[in-house]
């Protein structure tokens, strides 16, 4: 069975690395993790042609254990949205791992980092195939334990051991909700099966609200690791992790994961009309509102996380207006640019001595004109430029909130589109065009590095063509998965006009201002200097949370420390002195000395006779 297979390669791969991380070489472990998760991606290949020709739902299944009378299967299930994944995953993942030679070659951890990144493989690719909801759960926790390593992985720097404590405390509170889902589901349908629950669904046999909070529920699982508001603020602190971690978590695993979840239970989402109302308004907001926070980033690696958080918006917003072929669609296109993006900025940071202020970058395209032109193909792929990827998901995308009548979100996703395009080429100018701004001198990039990005960006220039002509991505969808296509041949002719104009406004801006500097920067901040505050401090959000979370619960937990220390503490070591005391009193009587026996036994008596006297007395 060539699907279990695929999985199980990087986990071979991670034990082998965990237990040999003090013989192997630099050079054997990196060549453990390439391989195994090129045997993963080359598996994956005839699972995908065979699936893609026609081929049946792969599913196997085990016994696991049991509850009460009910058993627990272990197993796989490889549909057309499985695969697809796991096509995904592998392949990304076997680029990351060959380009992390590169990158990581002088780090004296690379053993361990290699073995945490097939680890992470691992876990993303289990999670794709889960027949399961009990399975998805624990992939899903081994997910975001693998996030909280590698995101840490430079535990020295303090801002990445907060970073990595973040990111897991932050996912955690998605997690919780996700738990709830599962738990709800179970004791509604008796089974953590998903062919059960679309049953137990179809056929009504759970009541609508319960349908609704369940869904939510499952939701805010997807919020937390994807990144979305209002559990975002995770996300772009990851930055502080290497840059091939950063793509894969960026591009197909650990905020995938989130989309994955929601299309991959949509039978669940399409029985709420309040549950895909909550998806497409989340979405929608978190794709304008990172979009403009990304306006106004410095950091190259933070300019490009927000640019994820915004295009994950732009997937859930697809999944919220029934747009399954458009949301699953950008998931793949996305994929493959952003993962170009991320490694064609770390190539930028290798080259410039791990510099990564993009006011400090600038006359790139002359030392770097091949990096350069790779790293154009991604930004034109994700501003919506035909005849790149981004052009076809994203037309999907406003197409399927048109078509579903939300006219507001529909003027939303316009508006962010704008804003993408034109921080990208902000972004592609200030790095590429006019001269050098630093102070470093400017370093080869190694081949190794290289070879990952040409191979994404030749797949974020044809992948867009895997839906157009011929709809053949929406047809194996939506094969066998219950889900109605949501076909727009009938969808207005204005509106990839539309999408192409106002990408194009946004790239004319950024070449205005930061290509030709006919338009300074300066004076447009100037102008509105509280509106750039409020977006540079990316609307103060980790400051509110700071001040209406973090410190209200640090101060009860003083309170409830200086509870624990003084008033418990102080009772036990009351009690303590209590009973020392006693005993010392009684060891200074029991002296042996008879005298004071004498003494005492007089003191006793004298006692009991005015005790009894003082009774008569009183009757």
């Amino acid at each position: 069975m060539n699907v279990l297979w695929i999985p199980l390669f990087p986990l071979i791969a991670f034990l082998l690395l965990t237990a040999g991380r003090k013989v192997w070489s630099k050079g054997i472990s990196a060549l453990i993790g390439i391989i195994a998760t090129a045997f993963s991606f080359l598996l994956s290949l005839p699972v995908l042609w065979e699936s893609l020709a026609g081929g049946k739902t792969i599913v196997w299944k085990i016994p696991w254990f049991h509850i009460n009378q009910q058993v627990i299967q272990f197993g796989i299930e490889a549909g057309p949205l499985n695969v697809l994944m796991l096509t995904i995953v592998s392949g990304v993942s076997f680029l990351v791992h060959l380009y992390s030679w590169g990158y990581m070659r002088k780090d004296q951890r690379i053993n361990t980092f290699y073995a945490y990144l097939t680890l992470f493989t691992f876990s993303m690719l289990g999670l794709v195939i889960s027949s399961n909801l009990l399975e998805i759960y624990i992939f899903w926790e081994l997910v975001g334990v693998c996030s909280f390593l590698l995101v840490g992985f430079w535990y020295f720097k303090p801002e990445a051991k907060a970073a990595a404590k973040k990111a897991f405390i932050v996912t955690r509170i998605g997690d919780i909700g996700l738990f709830i889902a599962v738990s709800l589901l179970f004791w509604q349908v008796g089974s953590f099966e998903l062919s059960d629950l679309k049953a137990a669904v179809a056929n009504g046999q759970i009541e609508p609200a319960m349908i609704t909070w369940i869904a939510i529920l499952v939701f805010i699982g997807a919020v937390g690791k994807s990144g979305q508001f209002p559990l975002h603020t995770w996300l772009p602190d990851a930055m502080e992790g290497p840059t091939p971690v950063s793509a894969l978590i960026h591009a197909a695993t650990m905020v995938a994961a989130g989309v994955f979840l929601v299309a991959n239970l949509f039978f669940l989402f399409e029985a709420s009309e309040t549950a895909m109302s909550v998806v497409a308004y989340t979405g929608g907001f978190t794709a304008i509102f990172a979009a403009s926070i990304g306006l106004a980033q410095n950091d190259i690696k933070r300019v490009l996380a927000y640019s994820t958080v915004s295009q994950i918006g732009y997937m859930m917003l697809a999944l919220g207006s029934a747009g399954y072929v458009a949301g699953v669609f950008h998931l793949m296109t996305h994929a493959f640019f952003k993962a170009l993006l991320f490694l064609a900025a770390g190539a930028v940071i290798v080259s410039l001595h791990h510099e990564q202020d993009i006011r400090k970058m600038g006359g790139l395209w002359k030392q770097h004109r091949w990096l350069g032109i790779w790293f154009l193909t991604g930004c034109l792929a994700i501003a919506g430029i035909p005849p790149f990827s981004g052009f076809f998901s994203k037309d999907e995308i406003l197409m399927s909130v048109y078509a579903d009548g939300r006219q507001g979100l529909f003027s939303v996703a316009v508006i962010a589109a704008f804003f993408t395009a034109f921080y990208m080429f902000r972004l592609f100018f200030m790095v590429f065009s006019g001269s050098y701004r630093g102070e470093q001198k400017i370093e080869g990039i190694p081949r190794v590095m290289m070879i990952p990005i040409i191979v994404l960006a030749v797949l974020s220039t044809v992948a867009g063509f895997a839906n157009t002509p011929g709809r053949l991505l929406e047809h194996w969808l939506v094969t066998g998965s219950g889900v109605a296509s949501d076909s727009l041949h009938h969808a207005p002719g204005w509106i990839p006009v539309l999408a192409i104009a106002v990408s194009l406004l946004g790239i004319g801006l950024a070449y205005v201002m930061y290509g030709r500097k006919r338009l300074a920067p300066e004076a447009v901040v100037k102008a509105v200097p509280w509106v750039y505050q409020l977006v540079y401090r990316k609307y103060y959000i980790d400051e509110l949370y700071q001040m209406i979370i973090v410190l209200p619960l640090k101060a009860f937990g003083w309170f409830l420390h200086g509870w624990d220390r003084f008033i418990v503490g102080g009772l036990v070591h009351l009690s303590a002195w209590f009973v020392s005391f006693l005993g010392s009193v009684g060891s200074r009587i029991q002296n042996g000395q008879a005298q004071t026996y004498a003494l005492v036994s007089l003191i006793g008596l004298i006692l009991l006779i005015v005790g009894l006297t003082a009774g008569r007395l009183f009757e």
